[in-house]
């Protein structure tokens, strides 16, 4: 199987892990039988798990109606996703919805709004990451995954993720900041303490527009809906301008969005902006289902309380003979870092596999964990016991 994928793939798609052939909830089984209990959920994005039966029963129904009908009509479908958006988003009366097809898309969307202002200058951050198209990409913080495709998009500036830096680079002529709450893909790294709330402030001084990447964060998985509402992040009623999302909020459909709200939402004007697929009744329609099935069930909840759970037990590894590995486990809900001592993670994750357990590096040193939202005890318990089995095996 891997050998007929190298034929026919391009040379940017990596070598498999694996050839996998079907899931349910937090398992996952490869072509040849093997079992995989699955915490990365296609990095952030199961969050129901696989073949949940809310996602079973909306792809088929949706799909016996009308899978695509063209941006020039709407459906059902789209509006009620549209309001539970803003609703769950807390946007406001003034909330406004672009739906789009992947996070990049969503990001490409904040870039053309943040230029409807006027000004030249988009303000992210290093090692924070936004997507792969051109646009998203230079918003993207490593220059590593920028430079063979230069010149990018122009006035986008890197600044490192220090209150001070941001002061001095702000000013009458910056469009907008974007960043993440948790930069996902840099190891799991949270905002200093304090700094999103005052990148709002300095953002309303200026008459910038504050932009949030909640693509990873977002649907219920940092133990709230979205990251920024974890109360000390901003003050009480005060609202990023906008949000864009994807991941989490299809349960594996294809999807992406971009919540606006207040005068943000006023910005693009008739025929600006578009997508032929963005809408479509079959990805709203499943999307609305996923944000009912996660309001239904808790998961929000679920989240914040397995996540303490989970990183209860990591610590807890310290006591055992790993636990000189572990240096700390970032990140909130399900969505984690855990930070090894040596540059191991990448055998760490080829270990954990073998012995059938998925999760991903996101550098030398770091394993992410993302798994599904759904995740109960017996999960936890095997993951603790795989994970700590991979820990010594990758020893150095």
């Amino acid at each position: 199987m891997r050998s007929r994928f190298a034929r026919v793939a391009m040379s940017s798609s990596p070598t498999p892990m694996a050839v996998l052939d079907h899931g349910r909830g937090a398992l996952v089984w490869d072509v040849d039988g093997a079992e995989y209990l699955d915490f990365l959920a296609g990095i952030a994005v199961n969050a129901l798990g696989h073949a949940h039966p809310a996602v079973v029963e909306a792809v088929s129904t949706q799909a016996a109606r009308a899978v695509h009908v063209s941006n020039y009509f709407t459906t059902p479908q789209a509006i009620a996703f549209a309001e539970r958006l803003v609703r769950v988003t807390g946007m406001g009366e003034s909330g406004r919805v672009y739906v789009a097809n992947s996070g990049a898309e969503a990001n490409e969307a904040a870039i053309k709004l943040a230029r409807r202002t006027g000004r030249p200058r988009i303000l992210a951050f290093e090692s924070g990451f936004h997507g792969r198209t051109m646009g998203s990409l230079a918003l993207t913080g490593k220059a590593a995954l920028r430079e063979p495709f230069e010149p990018l998009v122009p006035g986008v500036e890197h600044l490192p993720t220090e209150l001070d830096a941001l002061k001095a680079a702000m000013g009458p002529d910056v469009a907008a900041v974007i960043l993440e709450p948790i930069k996902g893909e840099a190891g799991v790294v949270p905002l200093p303490p304090g700094f999103l709330a005052a990148a709002r402030e300095l953002t309303t001084a200026h008459g910038a527009l504050l932009i949030l990447d909640e693509i990873q964060t977002g649907a219920g998985r940092t133990g709230d809906w979205f990251a920024f509402q974890h109360a000390g992040e901003l003050p009480e009623g005060v609202l990023p301008d906008a949000i864009a999302l994807a991941k989490g909020i299809g349960g594996g459909v294809p999807i992406g969005a971009l919540v606006t709200t207040g005068a943000a939402s006023e910005l693009f004007t008739l025929g600006q902006h578009g997508s032929t697929f963005g809408g479509n009744p079959l990805a709203t329609g499943v999307a609305d289902a996923v944000l009912a099935e996660i309001e239904r069930a808790d998961l929000v909840a679920n989240a914040a309380r397995r996540g303490e759970q989970l990183r209860s037990g990591i610590l807890a590894l310290g006591s055992d003979l790993s636990g000189d590995l572990i240096r700390e486990v970032r990140g909130r809900g399900l969505l984690l870092g855990i930070e090894v001592a040596e540059p191991i993670a990448p055998a760490i994750v080829g270990h954990a596999l073998q012995r059938g357990l998925i999760v991903n590096a996101t550098g030398p040193t770091t394993v992410r964990l993302a798994p599904p939202l759904i995740i109960g005890d017996a999960e936890i318990d095997r993951f603790l016991t795989v994970f700590a089995a991979s820990l010594e095996a990758a020893r150095p």
